[in-house]
């Protein structure tokens, strides 16, 4: 058998550099991606111990990961742009075609053919998941309690969740179509809504929230609805608006197909007491598990080049909803 090529030479360097890479991003991104880093480290190794699977098999993986292309690019709330799109499809590209043609100079040496199934099984579970969910990261304090700033969550997709009293959902902003926001249902279709001394009256029936912590008033009063709402805040004029329209007795209707949501942390919230009710087409999915959290100072959080720093909250990791 003949020396290990150039070609399959240079392709088990990326295979080590980019498993490199994937442990660095690990260490100081999300933890969970540590594990992707063996991928590309068996590739490494399996190329040069002359197993033509090996190159193949990462081949196989970067070919795979441009069937997400078009699910990122088409899930509410992407905020993908173009230019991002042509590198990421121009990188998976490039690295499949090495280790395609690593592979032929491999089998063309005489090399070990290797086992192709472990391949496209790691490929597969790299990439059919991300069909199903899709990850994001809590912004703000609006649900401080349940969710702090700087937690990344998994949140299931499709199918489409039901949405139910009481849960927290995923959906796009009324004001800002590409944003997407999280918070928790507080009635449906057809319930009845007020809020007094900060006690939520459903249906005529206190909610024992145990989820909720309350500061000093900042957006709203103790009781809603009032007229006590900085209606200069983006869209609380609007909502304000279309609130009214649906007050009987003094509580909310919620019509059909609409929803009233609020956040755990109630008084720093921007939620339905100021933009009004979310569409059930503007649902997006339903939180599963915090996959990793970062918590970073204020400073930290102004400035983008220092926005990926922060302390690791180990003991909020893998919680479940």
């Amino acid at each position: 058998m003949e020396t290990l090529g150039s070609l399959p030479r240079i392709a088990s360097v990326v295979a080590f550099v980019i498993a490199g890479i994937v442990i660095l991003n690990g260490l100081l991104g999300p933890v969970v991606v540590l594990p992707f880093a063996v991928v590309p480290l068996c590739a490494g190794i399996g190329i040069l111990r002359k197993r033509v699977w090996s190159a193949y098999g990462l081949a196989t993986f970067f070919f795979a990961q441009l069937l997400l292309v078009p699910v990122i690019l088409l899930r509410p709330g992407s905020s993908v742009g173009r230019a991002t799109q042509i590198v990421e499809i121009a990188f998976w590209l490039v690295l499949g075609i090495l280790f395609l043609f690593a592979g032929r100079s491999l089998a063309a040496s005489g090399a070990a053919r290797g086992w192709p199934l472990p391949w496209i099984v790691a490929a597969a579970l790299t990439v059919v998941p991300f069909f199903f969910v899709q990850t994001f990261e809590i912004p703000s304090q609006s649900m401080e309690g349940t969710l702090l700033p700087g937690d990344r969550i998994l949140a299931q997709e499709f199918p489409r969740p039901v949405p139910r009293r009481g849960e927290i959902v995923l959906f796009l902003s009324l004001t800002e179509r590409g944003e997407v926001l999280i918070k928790r249902i507080i009635a449906g279709p057809g319930d009845r809504i007020r809020i007094a001394k900060k006690v939520v009256i459903l249906n005529g029936a206190a909610i024992n929230e145990k989820y909720v912590t309350h500061d000093a008033d900042q957006h709203y009063g103790e009781n809603f609805p009032n007229n006590e709402i900085d209606v200069n805040i983006p869209g609380c004029a609007e909502g304000q608006e279309m609130i009214s329209r649906q007050v009987v007795n003094g509580e909310v209707v919620v019509p059909a197909g609409r929803y009233f949501v609020l956040g755990d942390r109630r008084e720093n919230s921007l939620d339905s007491r100021c933009w009004g009710f979310i569409s059930s087409n503007d649902l997006i999915g339903k939180p599963l598990v915090i996959y990793d959290s970062i918590k970073r100072t204020s400073e930290q959080e102004l400035d983008p080049n220092k926005g990926w720093l922060g302390q690791r909250r180990w003991a909020r990791l893998f919680t479940i909803f």
